[in-house]
């Protein structure tokens, strides 16, 4: 059965969303939430998600470790991880998991022929080419889309990259789990996506993640995932 993993913090407006747009796939959801103020939490349990309450805000990455190793444990395969906002349609699921038949590792990447980008400024596309370019100069990987985090994971390749052992947030976060795979000679490969700014909520993410990828990815090539 496939798992899908989200992560949440106040997306009342945009769980049912998410949750109606996955219904055709044979998945159980899981969701790691946060604290959420806004019966996130109630409105996915209510529609048959497994939720993770967490209590407070205590980082993406760190929810995604707690996702997936409950997806891991309960024998889901492939597990998919995605953003609860939208900004991963649900659409572009079955895609991912269709490639994941033939590769360890699925990236959904907005910087191949195909993926892109709606409603985003130009400084946040310039920072996420270049974040994804400077991890790949860095780390030697032969991808377009490094700082992406809708990806489809083989259970036995995301078991392989030893997620309790990760502390990096963010951007920092999806390139290392990235890096770790590739270290460990997974199959890997990119499908376009496109990716849309979400509608309502705030952004998980900040500039402090931002810098925080700066320092970790030479950090990754020095020391090895």
């Amino acid at each position: 059965m496939i798992g899908i993993v989200t992560p949440t913090y106040n997306e009342a407006g945009n769980i049912p969303t998410l949750i109606e747009g996955l219904k055709p796939l044979d998945a159980q959801l899981i969701v790691v939430d946060d604290g959420s103020t806004d019966g996130t939490a109630s409105i996915a349990e209510e529609a048959g998600a497994i939720v993770i309450r967490r209590g407070s805000k205590l980082g993406l990455a760190s929810a995604y470790v707690r996702g997936m190793s409950k997806a891991i444990e309960m024998g889901l395969d492939p597990i998919v991880q995605m953003d609860a906002d939208l900004s991963h349609q649900p659409a572009d699921v079955p895609r991912l998991i269709d490639a994941s038949k033939n590769n360890d590792l699925v990236l959904g990447s907005r910087w191949v022929p195909g993926g892109g980008i709606e409603n985003w400024e130009a400084s946040r596309q310039l920072l996420s080419r270049f974040g994804s370019g400077y991890a790949r100069t860095l780390l030697g990987l032969p991808f377009q889309d490094l700082t992406g985090g809708f990806k489809a994971w083989r259970a036995e390749t995301l078991n392989g990259i030893d997620l309790p052992s990760i502390r990096s947030e963010g951007y920092a976060f999806q390139i290392e789990t990235t890096y770790r795979a590739y270290k460990n000679n997974a199959s890997i490969t990119e499908v376009p996506i496109i990716f849309a700014e979400r509608l309502t909520g705030d952004s998980k993410m900040s500039w402090d993640i931002a810098i925080e990828a700066a320092w970790v990815v030479p950090a990754l090539r020095w020391r090895g995932p």
